[in-house]
């Protein structure tokens, strides 16, 4: 059969491809190369004896039967990327080959034996094997989203589809990029026509349209794609996924109408607050000025001439004139501070503070009262919200006193840096009836108060005030304290202000 057998062997081996020849019809091993030898994973001592005995795994999976079925017709066979169970070292291990049986002739064209080749793909097939599962795995997960792809052919304008594309675009078969144009509301192509433009530059496409119906009905999308390149940079495929957003962009339009229908109402309740204002500012305060001057004459007219209790009943209506003319007062503050604008200047602290000491003498005298300051850096604000948010900090401190104890007010003051803007930390403690810490955030809230009218004087809105005059300069105001050992409130306000006015 060979002319020179240890030749034809030296050639094989040096073949990095499995190769066997099988002759005979047992298919004995003629010969059989480094690499084939290693695919049996039986050792080397494999010549001389049959295909079927070194590798008999192979027979249930239809291999040795190939084999001789070359042999016996002369017409070779190929298998690609075939699944093939091969027992290595003793355990059952999973392949994959391409591989061919192809019949050897003699000199007499009689088919002798049978050249086995063959290739280990099963690195490449298992890859293969996961991309296709991956690609399924998307496909699913695209199909169970509600979404669909699409990818655009630029030369033919043809589209490949998958997912619910379909459905959303209300198209049934092969659809064509002007197939899909068409589709869309004419008022929503110079959104297209915009995104494609910027494409160019960016290769991302991004707009939102609405898909026309066969019905005339619409319905929102999204569509998002990106532009993908040939070798020479040019424009080649587009690949995106469509999005119906229906139901999202009418509940934006429901929401939309929900906000400009409450802002309209808003705008109504501070007009209503505004008219209310400028009712009790001038119909109001007269009356209430009125019954004050009145009840003084009168009380000045009949002082000699009455009793201990009409003295008493005149100053009760005093009393009572005086705390309505604070509520007026106060509640006209309160709803116009939001209303008027207030230029930014520089402000010196410690001479806010010594016009407050003036215009607080009676009572700081009356209960010897000691007020302890640091030195205080300029900062930039509105003057008279400023005077306002520290008159208020300090008359409390001076109002809600211990009656057996006189007051003492401490002012410190530290420099902050405060998400990146330099601050000033200013911290007002007193020694008076104290706060509970549960109440340390409702007394900022309007007209909320702690104490009963009879025992300290006011309106409830001081303290919101200040919550507001440092809200409106990028500050912030908190309380704390125990009750029956003082109350401290800490303001942090920015050094700097970053506009004209507030």
């Amino acid at each position: 059969m060979y002319q020179n057998p240890n030749l034809l062997q030296n050639i094989i081996d040096s073949i990095p491809l499995p190769i066997g020849v099988y002759v005979g019809d047992n298919l004995k091993i003629e010969l059989a190369n480094a690499a084939m030898i290693k695919t049996y994973g039986k050792g080397d001592n494999v010549l001389g004896k049959s295909y079927f005995e070194i590798v008999p795994e192979i027979e249930k999976q239809q291999i040795f039967e190939q084999a001789l079925n070359v042999l016996k017709t002369g017409t070779a066979f190929h298998a690609i990327g075939k699944k093939v169970d091969l027992v290595i070292q003793g355990i059952m291990t999973e392949h994959y080959f391409n591989y061919s049986f192809i019949p050897l002739f003699d000199d007499q064209g009689k088919v002798y034996g049978v050249l086995n080749t063959g290739a280990d793909v099963t690195d490449f097939q298992l890859a293969k094997q996961e991309v296709q599962n991956s690609n399924e795995r998307l496909k699913m997960a695209i199909e169970s989203s509600g979404i669909g792809s699409y990818e655009i052919d630029l030369a033919t304008k043809k589209i490949k589809t998958s997912g619910n594309f379909n459905a959303i675009c209300s198209i049934e078969s092969e659809a064509t990029s002007e197939d899909l144009i068409a589709k869309l509301d004419p008022d929503d192509l110079p959104a297209r026509e915009k995104a494609h433009e910027e494409a160019k530059t960016t290769g991302r496409i991004s707009y939102e349209a609405r898909i026309v119906n066969t019905d005339k009905s619409a319905r929102w999308t999204k569509i998002n794609g990106k532009i993908i390149n040939d070798e020479d940079g040019n424009p080649k495929t587009i690949i995106g996924i469509i999005q119906d957003i229906h139901e999202q962009r009418e509940f934006e339009e429901e929401l939309k109408k929900q906000v400009s229908s409450r802002t309209d109402e808003l705008i109504r309740s501070n007009n209503d607050l505004m008219h209310f204002a400028s009712v009790v500012s001038h119909d109001l305060r007269e009356p209430v000025r009125k019954i004050k001057i009145f009840n003084t004459l009168l009380r000045n007219d009949i002082e000699d001439n009455v009793n201990e209790k009409s003295k008493k009943y005149l100053h009760k209506v005093s009393q009572s004139a005086q705390r309505m003319e604070n509520i007026i007062e106060g509640i006209l503050t309160y709803s116009t501070l939001d209303k008027t604008l207030q230029h930014i200047e520089t402000i010196d602290l410690n001479e806010i503070i010594e016009n407050i000491k003036i215009d607080l003498e009676l009572i700081i005298k009356e209960k010897d009262a000691i007020l302890v300051t640091c030195d205080l850096p300029e900062i930039e604000g509105a003057p008279i919200l400023i005077n306002q948010l520290f008159y208020n900090l300090l008359q409390n401190a001076l109002k809600f006193s211990k009656a057996d104890q006189p007051p003492r007010v401490i002012i410190t003051c530290t420099a902050e840096n405060i998400d990146g803007v330099d601050s000033l930390k200013i911290t007002i403690k007193d020694n008076g009836i104290g706060l509970d810490s549960e109440f340390a955030e409702r007394i900022f809230t309007a007209f909320e108060r702690l104490h009963s009218k009879s025992e300290y004087e006011g309106n409830g809105l001081g303290l919101a005030l200040c919550r507001k005059i440092a809200k409106r300069h990028s500050g912030t105001i908190t309380a704390a304290g125990e009750k029956d050992n003082g109350a401290e409130f800490i303001v942090t306000l920015p050094l700097k202000q970053t506009a004209n006015t507030i």
